[in-house]
């Protein structure tokens, strides 16, 4: 299995298929105080599989988990989602606005 170094070479991405690695379990985020509800982080709707490009959000946006690490998350807000933080690194720029609640609330 491709390591770290891998990855910091830009070698696991493009190895992935190759390799067997499949896309982490989806990451349920605590609700945050007057959320409309949780939202569940899903790579499966973030990425496309048959090309999954990493670096793109690892490790600068958000660190790479091992598997089965993907607890004590914290909610995320919409103040730091605004700033360009997070979800908002993405959302509100080239992927969806986030004036929709049900889309990522449920």
């Amino acid at each position: 299995m491709a390591g770290l170094a891998a990855l910091a070479a830009g070698g696991l991405c493009g190895a992935a298929a190759a390799a067997g690695l499949r896309l982490p379990a989806d990451h349920r985020f605590p609700q945050g105080e007057g959320s409309p509800g949780v939202v569940t982080f899903s790579h499966a709707t973030h990425v496309d599989e048959r090309a999954p490009a990493c670096l793109a959000c690892h490790p600068a946006g958000f660190a790479m988990l091992r598997p089965g690490t993907a607890t004590g998350l914290r909610a995320i807000g919409h103040a730091e989602m605004e700033q360009g933080r997070a979800c908002g690194a993405c959302h509100g720029k080239q992927a969806f606005e986030f004036d929709g609640c049900e889309l990522c609330h449920k």
